[in-house]
């Protein structure tokens, strides 16, 4: 058991961001992630692909609310603390292209997003709305 334990952290601890570069933190606090440390890190069991790491506002998350995704809402019980205008957040991949075609965004942190995010968004679009490009 103690070997596996290793061998996820050291997997989790080399995932890539959209850049090729080693994936940069996206939140503490909120605490965000697919296993809840704070960057977009992601495996096989993450079908949501809680992947892109972004800087929310309130038309993203009335947008998201209204589309049946309620990032609003605070779930103790779940470790969600509602999400407020301003928060940084992995948000699935799927739900941030199908903003990006209903024409709302929101800026997306290139590096603290994961390469596995070009499945579903290609890095021209997610460009469009960066936020850390140097």
């Amino acid at each position: 058991m103690m070997i596996y334990m290793m061998s996820m952290l050291k997997e989790i601890n080399n995932q890539k961001n959209v850049l090729g570069e080693d994936l940069e933190e996206c939140s503490k606090n909120p605490l965000t992630g697919w296993f809840r440390d704070g960057c977009c890190n992601t495996d096989e069991n993450d079908r949501g692909l809680h992947t892109v790491c972004v800087k929310v506002n309130d038309e993203f998350l009335e947008w998201c609310k209204e589309a049946g995704n309620d990032l609003i809402t605070p779930h103790p019980e779940f470790g969600f603390p509602g999400l407020v205008d301003g928060d940084n957040w992995c948000v699935c991949a799927s739900w941030v292209a199908r903003a990006l075609e209903a024409g709302i965004g929101c800026s997306i942190y290139l590096k603290k997003t994961h390469v596995n995010t070009l499945k579903l968004v290609p890095i021209e679009t997610l460009k469009k709305f960066a936020i850390d490009l140097s």
